[in-house]
């Protein structure tokens, strides 16, 4: 099966990630898998009037066509004419070429987000008009109309990220070529969903600062990006921290926030790219599929049951306090073993670093506890619920409650859907 790819208005940064395909490389792969390139234009040592005889057999028919790539957006100004942009030798704007090629591909491709939404491309302003391929932003329609179809059904292919994960582009076209890609295969916005049913935090190396909202301030330090940083790996699609770039690394875990480049509109995200908005304190936005009233009780509960050795690793650009082996939870001042409680409890349950009154007795969170999980469900009260919950668990809960505390939490997590959203 032969791959045309063209590059449109961009950067060639997907190029550039797609040579960095590894185990196997791109062409290795690609000559495995029966593809080819017809032409590429920074791959290839076909230029000029080679290139023109090319593209003039395609749309004569006498040369069939399998896989159109496009990287980069299509500009259409000015005026509707594409002329911003020219294919360079054939007097002919890139928007011309693209239309005039689609409708004979067996696929369309659009590679990185440029291609399929705009992109960085369209941002600022956008003075070139340009659009993605078939989604102008969030909206169907760019320089193909929503109800296209290439020859085989399907619509454009969009493997966004900016740029895209090389391995995304490389098993689209694998999946292409063996036909095993159909439209139930594609996500809302035409993105492969062997990557788009995965969000970014999925094997995040900040997972357990994020459990306990331990976050961080300042670039270098270690802590979770998202309540302060900007960072929206919980809301973006892509499996960045589970198919490693480069055999190991990804933006998280290389210290800088997740933007939802696979995204529309990534690139317009109206605060900066450092920075989380908020509101009231609190981030405006929140995991995916997570109310906003369980977002707040569970943070507050979190921050408040964090260990001493996640909150002063958090805070630095390395790990200050390792975990300890062979004891349940550490005190205070981090790395001292907490003692057991009095009154036949066998040790406390490790959360904020204070004691509980006793196994067999009732730990002095519960009432409060029991409090919230009965209190109204009063909109006006969710900002003292939330004030409230955050020293909830000052003392952990010894074994003897453990049971009763484990019930109310649940019964406070119910209550929640209640509580202003």
């Amino acid at each position: 099966m032969n791959i045309l790819w063209l590059q449109a208005s961009g950067c060639g940064g997907c190029t550039m990630s797609l040579l960095c395909a590894e185990a196997p490389g791109l062409f290795d792969l690609l000559e495995d898998a029966g593809l080819c390139f017809l032409w590429h234009p920074s791959l290839s040592v076909e230029s000029g009037a080679e290139v023109r005889a090319l593209l003039d057999r395609i749309e004569a028919g006498a040369q069939p066509l399998d896989i159109l790539c496009v990287e980069g957006a299509i500009a259409r100004g000015p005026r509707g004419t594409g002329r911003f942009q020219m294919l360079a030798g054939t007097g002919r704007s890139m928007l011309e070429t693209v239309t005039r090629l689609a409708p004979l591909a067996r696929h369309v491709v659009a590679v990185g987000s440029c291609a399929a939404f705009g992109g960085m491309t369209s941002a600022g302003g956008n003075p070139s008009d340009a659009t993605g391929l078939q989604y102008e932003g969030t909206h169907e329609g760019g320089i193909l109309p929503p109800e296209f179809r290439a020859r085989d059904g399907l619509p454009v292919v969009n493997v966004a990220g900016c740029p895209t994960h090389p391995g995304w582009v490389t098993e689209t076209l694998m999946l292409l070529g063996g036909s095993a890609l159909a439209a139930g295969d594609l996500d809302r916005f035409g993105r492969p969903r062997f990557y788009a049913d995965h969000l970014v935090h999925h094997g995040c190396s900040r997972n357990e600062y994020y459990e306990y909202k331990a976050s961080a301030r300042t670039p270098g330090e270690i802590g979770c990006m998202m309540e302060h940083m900007g960072c929206i790996g919980t809301q973006a699609v892509g499996d960045c921290n589970i198919r490693p770039w480069n055999g190991s690394g990804s933006c998280t875990s290389g210290g800088y926030a997740c933007i939802a480049c696979t995204a529309p509109e990534f690139e317009e995200p109206r605060h900066p790219y450092s920075e989380t908005p908020k509101i009231g304190g609190i981030p405006v936005g929140l995991p995916s599929d997570m109310p906003k009233a369980w977002f707040m009780a569970l943070a507050s509960l979190s921050k408040a049951a964090t260990p001493e050795r996640i909150r002063r690793n958090a805070a630095s650009d390395r790990i200050e306090v390792p975990p300890r082996s062979g004891c349940r939870s550490d005190d205070a001042a981090g790395g001292r073993p907490v003692q057991p409680g009095r009154g036949g409890s066998r040790g406390s349950s490790g959360g904020g670093g204070g004691r509980c009154d006793g196994g067999a007795g009732e730990c002095a969170a519960l009432p409060r506890l029991r409090a919230h999980a009965r209190g109204p469900r009063s909109p006006r009260r969710t900002d003292h619920h939330a004030a409230d919950l955050r020293d909830l668990l000052d003392q952990p809960v010894g074994r003897g409650s453990a049971r009763s505390a484990r019930r109310w939490v649940s019964r406070l997590h119910r209550r929640a859907s209640g509580w202003r959203r």
